[in-house]
């Protein structure tokens, strides 16, 4: 429960809290979309940034085994994100497969929500866990397009493209490229501007997502309580699994708890921009209120608390 509530009290959930009461109220309040995307760029280049300086500190032997590790949960969790979807949640192919791809996915700011917390708690994450947002990315997203491809009129080709090409994975891979380059001497001349305003340029996009979320969330009576259960659902289950099978390779508690935060989590950049392209007929009142209406909410508010405190046990 203090655990739970170190993490509720923080900036970053509150104002993500304060920006779904602004919705709720019909406040005026509205980040232009202009620096809604300017603020996304900035977290996804820092990103990578700040993970690249970690690994050109890190040796390849230490880095080898998280990075298969994710990999492995990449192309894991779309397959069970499917079948859930298709046997509990009554969808049919493409929609379970479209929401597959962003179970499988990642969401960065629930990456970074759960390294907030994690300092909050004492805990120490590996800085190398920006390399394995990158890694993370993809896989599921192709994964969940290729269980759809039987059914679908999509550019399986294309979407693909799009997901490398896109300003996810392009500025996360460019930022890992050059901060690994620079290495931690070299980064310092940028170091005021990337890493010192990181945490106050995350809430502003925090607070902004806050009534995104808040708006999906009218979309919930027309998913239905098995689709909201499963919202809940699937994240603790991928969640707990990315947890332990951190702590059975040897990492931190820390490290361990945001890695399963990130497994845990679903993509609403990158995948359902893949998915709008491979699949047009898949319902987006379907995959997107469940990424960012039920799942994203629940981990900030609950699900990180638990891989936490799921950590703290096993990892030892």
């Amino acid at each position: 429960m203090e655990l739970a509530l170190q993490n509720l009290i923080s900036p970053i959930v509150l104002c993500f809290v304060l920006g779904a009461i602004a919705r709720w109220v019909k406040s005026d309040f509205e980040l232009p979309d202009a620096v809604y995307q300017s603020l996304s760029i900035y977290l996804l280049l820092a990103i990578g940034l700040k993970g690249g300086i970690a690994v050109s500190q890190t040796t390849i032997s230490d880095l080898i085994g998280p990075a298969t590790l994710t990999l492995v949960l990449g192309l894991i969790t779309p397959f069970s994100a499917f079948l859930l979807m298709r046997k509990f949640g009554k969808l049919s192919n493409t929609d379970a497969a479209a929401t597959a791809a962003h179970y499988g996915s990642v969401s960065a700011v629930t990456f970074l929500a759960a390294i907030e917390a994690a300092k909050i708690s004492g805990l120490h994450p590996e800085g190398y866990l920006a390399a394995l947002v990158a890694i993370l990315e993809v896989p599921g997203i192709i994964v969940g397009l290729i269980l759809a491809r039987g059914k679908s009129n999509g550019n399986l080709g294309k979407a693909i493209h799009d997901v490398l090409a896109g300003k996810s994975i392009f500025l996360l891979i460019g930022g890992l490229v050059i901060g690994t380059l620079c290495g931690q001497e070299k980064m310092q001349a940028v170091t005021p501007f990337f890493i010192d305003p990181f945490k106050g340029v995350l809430c502003l996009f925090l607070l902004e997502l806050g009534t995104v979320a808040a708006g999906r969330m009218r979309d919930m009576s027309q998913a239905g309580w098995r689709l909201i259960a499963l919202g809940c659902f699937i994240p603790v289950v991928h969640g707990c699994l990315g947890t332990a099978a951190a702590c059975s390779i040897g990492m931190s508690p820390g490290g361990a708890a945001v890695l399963g935060a990130m497994v845990g989590s679903a993509s609403y950049i990158a995948a359902p921009a893949a998915v709008r392209i491979a699949l047009p007929e898949a319902s987006p009142g379907i995959y997107l209120t469940l990424a960012l209406g039920i799942t994203f909410p629940f981990n900030l508010l609950c699900g990180i608390p638990l891989y936490l405190k799921t950590a703290q046990l096993l990892c030892s």
